[in-house]
């Protein structure tokens, strides 16, 4: 069996499930560019959990509305493909083998960060799916670690997703149009990551939080950047970012997606 990619893509606004743009059509045709996985892992900025990771042993997963005040046709939407806690209890396994502490969850379901991306991925939900945690407080470094300590899953036919957003300062959203030009505090820190990661410059990404321009009022608090770090560290040790997309949302919400290879 041929080695999957890892991928971190950006999901912004719960209405990308609903509204279209560039970022949404890209993600539309993203699951038919991926070879076919047996199952799907995704670290979602939205579950996070103190001092270690849990992964969920849900059979069922159910599609959690973890958002108000939008439309109820987004309340609507239900995703529902098998969970896949075989995998979970591999990946369970595989932390413990690193030395990284693991709890379980029975039954937590898929947040928007999961289910939003992959209905568009995977719209006949017909790939079993679970979510592990990211850790509350961790940062960059501790994140790359709890990937590379998965990076076997890669090799058994598992893709793993790391959703966030390659910025997230919703403290600077007024209402912008989905199309609105990007500010430069924006497209300053979307080039400076993408020229770091051209570049595989871990040392630089690992303290983007000092390095990169405008890195704090980007996100103000990281856990949607946190699933990027965790792909590229699941991708293994000398693995080469390729970017898959990039475009802006409301302004201030950078779309880029990476394959890790």
């Amino acid at each position: 069996m041929s080695s999957f990619p890892t991928i971190f893509v950006s999901h912004g606004s719960p209405m990308l499930a609903l509204q279209d743009s560039p970022a949404r059509r890209f993600l539309l045709g993203l699951g038919a560019e991926l070879p076919r996985p047996k199952a799907i892992v995704v670290f979602s900025a939205h579950w996070e959990t103190g001092a270690a990771p849990a992964v969920s042993l849900a059979t069922h997963p159910e599609t959690i509305h973890d958002f108000g005040g939008f439309p109820q046709a987004l309340f609507d939407i239900r995703y529902q493909p098998a969970g896949a806690p075989d995998v979970a209890e591999r990946a369970a396994a595989l932390f413990a083998a690193a030395g990284i502490p693991v709890g379980r969850h029975p039954s937590r379901g898929l947040d928007h960060g999961a289910w939003v991306p992959l209905r568009l991925m995977y719209p006949d939900a017909d790939i079993p799916v679970l979510q592990i945690s990211i850790v509350r407080g961790a940062g960059p470094a501790a994140h790359e670690v709890l990937g590379r300590a998965l990076e076997q899953l890669r090799h058994e036919g598992v893709l793993v997703i790391g959703s966030g957003s390659l910025t997230h300062n919703l403290y600077e959203f007024r209402g912008q149009a989905v199309d609105a030009l990007a500010p430069a505090w924006v497209t300053e820190f979307e080039q400076w990551m993408r020229d770091r990661l051209a570049a595989g410059d871990r040392a630089a990404l690992l303290d983007y939080r000092n390095r990169a321009p405008s890195a704090v009022q980007n996100h103000p608090s990281e856990e949607h950047l946190l699933p990027l770090f965790v792909a590229m560290g699941a991708a293994g040790a000398g693995a080469q970012a390729q970017l898959l997309h990039s475009s802006f949302e409301h302004g201030v919400l950078a779309m880029d997606a990476y394959a890790f290879n």
